[in-house]
């Protein structure tokens, strides 16, 4: 493997876990950053002539050393020694109160819910943890938040510098205090499994090694956190949308849901998904991520397309939107009505969003919408406007063959 890949490959897969790691042993988030950075920078020019056998442990080991050089540098090894001594008896202590942080096990769930702090506001955990933890770039946490990547790169810094200025600690917290952080770990699980679904970019659609972390995640918060029903939820979903992914492409096509061979989905992950939606519904506390898994759950029982149950659909995303008033849920909402109840319903909820203009999707929906119409002119400048909003090279191709169509 060309050692530039080998090393963007070692940096999708293992940077969360070396920052992980590295926090938990120094408590210093900027040390644990900076240290891994330098580690990538030098695996460029050392990997060409002799790459790892096992490159994740080579970046965790040279970045400990890069950081242990650095407090030796600064006159801080010998205090930040004594630091990890205190906090090591403090572990110790404190083991019995706080049994889920000695249950995860795994440095990258640790670290969600380290940068999971309720001193940051919401988005900017999430930003941050997306960033640290999952590796993914500002641009693509950017897409994610719908906003202009300079506006979520200062988003960044600003949760970078109030987190050293304030001194937030770096620990996983106490069992009682879990609950104030689930959100916004479920919320960074669910992002990296989107982008992992639908790449925002590039020459492929999907990174199956991204949505199965995010499913591997979701597999341990659910062991960890068995009576969460948005925990369960978000599993679900995961699984039920993930039962698709053979399906989805064919050759370097993209293939719509309603033309998917349905033979091709995972059976095994749709019987498992159906049967943690109800599980989670049974507990009486539905959320956001169940109520999706729910509507998943009727596209994979459909036995055809034309099977689907649509108005049980346009109901869902309805009753989705009264807690999550989002214009991308509205979207999903109007093209569920205008399957439901026809395009002409489906267009009308569709111009009553805003803030969606730089959205392609919401294009490339009215098109589909305006082809079955006969509104050909009307969709084909739709269909342009969602190529020009895009990225990636798979949906672009997608998008000329539907305007070759018209």
């Amino acid at each position: 493997m060309d050692p530039r890949a080998l090393v963007e490959r070692a940096f999708r897969d293992d940077q969360g876990r070396a920052v992980g790691s590295l926090v938990r042993a120094f408590g210093d988030l900027a040390l644990a950053e900076e240290a891994v950075q330098e580690a990538y920078a030098r695996a460029l020019h050392t990997w060409a002539d002799d790459p790892p056998d096992n490159p994740g442990g080579w970046i965790l080991t040279t970045a400990r050393n890069r950081a242990i050089d650095k407090l030796r540098r600064a006159g801080r090894l010998e205090a930040k020694t004594a630091e990890m001594a205190v906090e090591l008896d403090r572990r110790q202590a404190g083991a019995d109160d706080n049994p889920f942080a000695e249950t995860i096990v795994d440095d990258r769930l640790r670290l969600m819910f380290t940068c999971c702090h309720p001193a940051l506001a919401q988005d900017a955990q999430v930003a941050l943890t997306l960033r640290l933890v999952a590796g993914l770039t500002t641009p693509q946490i950017a897409r994610a938040f719908m906003v202009q990547e300079s506006t979520m790169a200062a988003r960044i810094t600003r949760a970078k510098k109030k987190i050293r200025v304030a001194g937030v600690p770096f620990r996983v917290p106490p069992d009682h205090l879990l609950a104030e952080r689930l959100a916004a770990v479920l919320s960074c699980v669910y992002l990296i499994f989107n982008e992992g679904y639908l790449r925002a970019e590039g020459e492929v659609l999907l990174d199956a090694e991204l949505s199965g972390e995010a499913i591997r995640l979701g597999r341990l918060l659910h062991r960890l956190m068995p009576n969460e029903p948005e925990v369960t939820g978000l599993l679900a979903l995961m699984l039920l949308i993930d039962s698709r992914r053979r399906s989805r492409t064919r050759g370097r096509r993209l293939v719509r849901l309603e033309d998917q061979d349905r033979t091709r989905w995972d059976r095994g992950l749709i019987e498992e998904g159906c049967a943690l939606v109800e599980r989670a519904l049974r507990r009486g506390r539905p959320g956001p991520y169940q109520v999706q898994a729910a509507i998943q759950a009727v596209h994979a029982e459909a036995a055809t397309w034309g099977d689907t149950d649509w108005a049980q659909i346009a109901g869902l995303y309805a009753a989705l939107s009264v807690g999550d008033p989002s214009p991308v849920i509205a979207l999903n909402h109007a093209v569920a009505v205008g399957m439901a109840e026809g395009p002409v319903a489906g267009l009308t909820a569709i111009d009553r969003i805003d803030g969606l203009d730089g959205y392609h999707l919401l294009h490339a929906a009215r098109a589909d919408l305006l082809a079955r119409l006969g509104r050909t002119d009307d969709a084909r400048e739709a269909f342009t406007r969602a190529r020009a909003l895009t990225d990636n090279v798979v949906e672009r191709r997608h998008i000329d063959d539907r305007l070759a169509d018209l």
